[in-house]
């Protein structure tokens, strides 16, 4: 069987809601949270490694709440995004930063660990099971073309809509081949009836309901983050010292490596329902679906038995 691993960006678990963690609140009726979920779709569908991205300072809670749990059944690996991990020209620089710079390095992060094509996704999104079953056959029958070769599993946005406020997804142009051309973070997307839109100073913007979005669901390879590397040394020397909230992105790299026509991005497309944890009013919402999808016979009540097997 060809490898690919499953890497999981969980260095924001520090955002907290209701005096706990929102990617490791339980969601499941065994203590479950939403990346026991993935995870589990993942080694399904034939990924044999999981890499945590998280913070040093939270890694006993993780091991404790998830870590431990998912070591008994695939290889674990744990990366460690932080603040000051950037080259050290650039430290004094940005001494004043308090936060991580964004998915781009946390992806970085993962150099020493990669040696496989590999999908990434967020701590607490569900993506369903279609889409690691789309991923995992992409990233294990992708051909040379002479262009680095990626795929993005992208989701209709009114199925990652919230009903508890705005939400920022990466609106997608797409080919009649189905390939990516273009992405465009948009930011505070709500839900309005059966549609989507953005309400700023200037008025309301209506989006197409059914366009296709960008999880954050990503099909990468190894070649990949040595174009991050080169590409974050650019983005801390063109950013000012005084900006200490520029994120270094996926959607926006991509996006600019696609209009250098440096690499391709298969569009692969999920039609299941996305959900997640962006407020802590979202929970109830992530409890009952999970709840119906064990009754509908989607997963087992239990994931996995208490010998650690599957």
């Amino acid at each position: 069987m060809s490898r690919a691993a499953l890497v999981i960006m969980a260095a924001g678990i520090g955002s907290r809601f209701g005096g706990g963690i929102k990617q490791l609140a339980p969601v499941g009726p065994n203590g479950e949270i939403i990346m026991d979920y993935s995870i589990y779709d993942a080694l399904e569908a034939g990924f044999d490694k999981v890499v945590f991205v998280i913070r040093k300072d939270l890694e006993k809670d993780f091991k404790e709440v998830i870590g431990n749990r998912i070591e008994k059944q695939t290889e674990v690996a744990y990366v460690y995004q932080e603040v000051d991990d950037i080259p050290a020209d650039y430290k004094d620089k940005f001494a004043g930063r308090t936060k991580p710079w964004g998915t781009g390095q946390a992806i970085l992060c993962c150099k020493d660990v990669i040696d496989s094509p590999f999908l990434v996704i967020n701590a607490d999104d569900y993506y369903g099971k279609s889409a690691f079953k789309e991923a995992y056959s992409y990233l294990t029958s992708v051909h040379d073309t002479g262009k680095i070769q990626i795929c993005m599993v992208s989701f209709i946005l009114k199925n990652t809509l919230s009903d508890n406020g705005g939400v920022t997804r990466g609106l997608c142009q797409v080919d009649s081949d189905g390939m990516l051309t273009g992405i465009k973070e948009t930011h505070n997307i709500e839900k309005e009836g059966m549609g989507a839109v953005i309400r700023s100073d200037s008025g309301t913007q209506e989006l197409d309901a059914d366009s296709p979005v960008s999880m954050n669901m990503w099909g990468l390879t190894p070649e990949f983050i040595d174009i991050l590397k080169t590409g974050f040394d650019e983005f801390l020397k063109e950013i000012a010292e005084d900006d200490l909230k520029a994120e270094y992105l996926l959607p926006t790299i991509i996006g600019e490596l696609l209009e250098e026509g440096r690499l391709d991005v298969k569009v692969l497309k999920s039609h299941d329902q996305w959900f997640g944890v962006t407020y802590k009013e979202d929970r109830e919402t992530v409890t009952n679906a999970v709840r119906k999808l064990i009754e509908d016979g989607i997963y087992p009540s239990v994931l996995y038995s208490t010998q650690g097997e599957r």
